[in-house]
C-alpha cells in the first residue's frame, strides 16, 4: 500500500489528532511515534539504517499503513515525498510559544522511569525481544532531539529558533501542489477540502493532551 498522505510537521503540532482524523477519513492506518514506541518498536531497525544514511525499505515498513505522521518519520521527508509522489501532504503547524510550552510539558521532557518501573524493566529485558526493541526507541528518540533541537531543551530561545526553521526549511522544499498547510484548531473543513473528501457529522478529534501523553507514557 503506497501512503496517500504524508505529515511533514513536528510533533505536538496536533499529528495526533490528524492521525486520527486521517483514520476517520478512510486513509488507512496511519504511522505516528506511538504506533512505533507501543505497537512495532522493532521497527527502530529502519530508522537505525536511515540515521546511518543507509538504503531504507519504506515500502516494508509502511506495509498495512496509508498516511504517516509525526517523528520520526518526517526526519526523512525528502526521500517519502520522492518515493510516493501521488501522496498529499499535510504539514501542521502551532503557534511557537504555544508549542514550546506543550513540547516542554511532554516531548522535550520525558520523565525519567520511577525506581520500581526501572527494576522491573531491568528483570524483564532478558526475556522481551519488544522491550529491548522499545529501549532502542528510547536511545534513538534522545539523539533525535539532540539532533533537532539542541543539547539543552530547556534554551527556549533555541528550541523555537530550531522549531521555525525547521517550518521555514519544510515549506520552502515542499511541493506546493500537493501541500496543505494546516492547523488543527480549523477543525474538519480545511482538511476535508484538500483531501476530496465528505466532511464527517461528528465532531474533530482532539486527542493527546498533555494529561493524555504524560498518562499514556507512564502506561508504556
Amino acid at each position: 500500500m503506497a501512503l496517500k498522505v504524508i505529515g511533514t510537521g513536528q510533533g505536538r503540532t496536533g499529528t495526533m489528532s490528524l492521525k486520527n482524523a486521517l483514520e476517520q477519513l478512510g486513509f488507512g492506518k496511519c504511522y505516528h511515534m506511538y504506533e512505533l514506541i507501543a505497537n512495532t518498536p522493532e521497527h527502530i531497525a529502519y530508522f537505525q539504517r536511515a540515521e546511518r544514511g543507509e538504503q531504507v525499505d519504506w515500502d516494508k515498513m509502511l506495509q498495512g499503513f496509508g498516511s504517516a505522521v509525526d517523528f520520526p518519520i518526517i526526519q526523512y521527508y525528502p526521500q517519502l515525498i520522492k518515493k510516493y509522489p501521488d501522496a498529499k501532504i499535510i504539514h501542521t503547524m502551532r503557534d511557537p510559544e504555544s508549542w514550546f510550552k506543550s513540547a516542554s510539558d511532554t516531548i522535550l521532557n520525558v520523565g525519567r522511569p520511577g525506581p520500581l518501573k526501572m527494576v522491573k524493566t531491568l528483570v524483564q529485558l532478558p526475556f522481551s525481544p519488544k522491550l529491548r526493541n522499545r529501549m532502542k526507541v528510547f536511545g534513538y528518540i534522545g539523539r533525535m532531539k539532540k539532533k533537532e533541537f539542541g543539547a539543552d531543551v530547556k534554551d527556549k530561545a533555541t528550541v523555537i529558533k530550531r522549531f521555525n526553521e525547521w517550518n521555514e526549511r519544510a515549506l520552502k522544499d515542499l511541493p506546493k501542489d500537493r501541500l496543505l498547510i494546516y492547523n488543527v484548531k480549523d477543525g474538519w473543513e480545511p482538511l476535508c477540502k484538500f483531501l476530496n473528501v465528505p466532511v464527517p457529522n461528528t465532531p474533530f478529534p482532539k486527542t493527546n493532551s498533555t494529561e493524555e501523553f504524560i498518562q499514556q507514557t507512564k502506561n508504556m
